[in-house]
């Protein structure tokens, strides 16, 4: 008995994938080969992502530091926590909505939310996260594989994984080498057709990638342009294509727990959760089309939030309103820090009320955030002291 034939990913295998992924709702879809362990690929990879996490950049998000029993980075190569991967099925989904953006000008007193966390779900209204609308997808591409290689009579066992944004992948490359997009200067991945309002998943396998299958990586053009660097109001985009997390709005009302660093404040303008400011201002997004997908649609009362009408949010009224949403991850003291923080930075003295509520409250965090923005409107709280 001869040996037994490799199953590859074949065009014809890609294909299919790809067809299916779109009938699945997304947008884009390719596959990669994985660099393999020891290659100059995967070596230059490992060198960026310790770099960048001996830099501090990674703030207080342990979970991207996370090591295996040897002290390797997880997120350094997907070879360290996917030892058998060979390839992977990258897909993303366009969520732009025909809504302003954050630097329209907007409604007095209003906040503002980031694009990707307004979806709902068609004619209901209802949250989604894109979390959950993303691996339901990738769960037909994958399934899609399984049944191929099955009626094929493929008998060797192929092991796949699907995630989004929950498994040690770093996306953003992977979907340069599907040529799904390239990495622009603000760190997000750039389709020439449709931008950067993009959302990543992926399929991991243990298949190897046919020669003939392999796609060319996504040329890079941004050219000279900097607008994104420059318009970074924490200045958290240290140098094209470098992100020190740690300074950017993102993960500061999302991520950042307890008090928010006070240099970084003022920078932080309105936004309240996320935020869209160096894609607002990319010239590749001027043209990007309005996504389609049927559960990410805009729900219009997250797109220029009444700050008034957020800090008035009871836990039920929280829950009921961002159950299912990815707002409900960030929970309701931590948006009340950014809303504080949104009220200081706008110069409306008529916040000064609820601010002073909230500086004799007994949550410490949101007493001292609001008592710095009271500072900035010129109320100081001593002055009306607390009852």
């Amino acid at each position: 008995m001869g040996p037994l034939r490799q199953t590859l990913l074949t065009p014809h295998l890609r294909d299919a994938l790809v067809e299916r992924a779109h009938r699945a709702g997304f947008d884009l879809c390719g596959v990669a080969a994985v660099p393999q362990p020891g290659s100059q690929a995967d070596a230059v990879q490992q060198q960026r992502f310790r770099e960048w996490a001996e830099a501090g950049r990674a703030g207080d998000m342990a979970w991207l530091l996370r090591t295996d029993a040897d002290g390797v980075l997880l997120r350094s190569s997907l070879h360290v926590a996917v030892p058998w991967v060979r390839s992977v099925i990258l897909c993303a989904v366009n969520y732009n909505a025909d809504q302003p953006t954050s630097l329209e000008p907007a409604p007095k007193g209003s906040g503002w939310i980031a694009r990707y966390a307004w979806s709902g779900a068609g004619d209901t209204g209802g949250a989604t996260d894109y979390h959950d609308v993303l691996l339901k997808g990738l769960r037909e591409v994958e399934g899609e594989l399984h049944h191929r290689l099955a009626d094929a009579g493929e008998s060797q066992p192929v092991q796949t994984r699907a995630y989004v944004d929950t498994g040690p992948v770093v996306e953003r490359w992977l979907a340069q080498l599907a040529g799904i997009g390239w990495i622009g200067k603000n760190t997000c991945v750039l389709n020439q057709q449709l931008g950067s309002w993009l959302l990543l998943g992926v399929v991991l396998t243990s298949l190897p990638l046919a020669e003939e299958a392999v796609l060319l990586p996504a040329p890079d053009r941004c050219g000279s342009c900097t607008r994104c660097l420059d318009a970074c109001p924490t200045e958290a985009l240290i140098a094209p294509r470098q992100m020190d997390a740690s300074r950017c709005i993102a993960y500061l009302t999302i991520e950042k727990k307890g008090s928010l660093p006070e240099d970084l404040r003022e920078g932080m303008g309105r936004q309240v959760f996320g935020c869209d400011i160096c894609q607002d201002v990319c010239p590749w997004n001027r043209k990007a089309p309005v996504g389609t997908h049927s559960e990410m649609r805009p729900r219009a009362e997250l797109v220029n939030p009444s700050l008034q009408e957020l800090a008035q949010l009871d836990n039920a009224a929280f829950r009921a309103k961002y159950r299912g949403s990815p707002l409900e991850r960030t929970g309701r003291k931590r948006l009340l820090r950014n809303v504080a923080v949104a009220m200081g930075n706008s110069a409306d003295p008529q916040h000064g009320a609820q601010l002073l509520e909230w500086s004799c409250g007994d949550d410490p965090v949101l007493a001292e955030t609001a008592t710095w923005a009271l500072e900035r409107l010129g109320q100081a709280p001593d002055e009306a002291g607390c009852t």
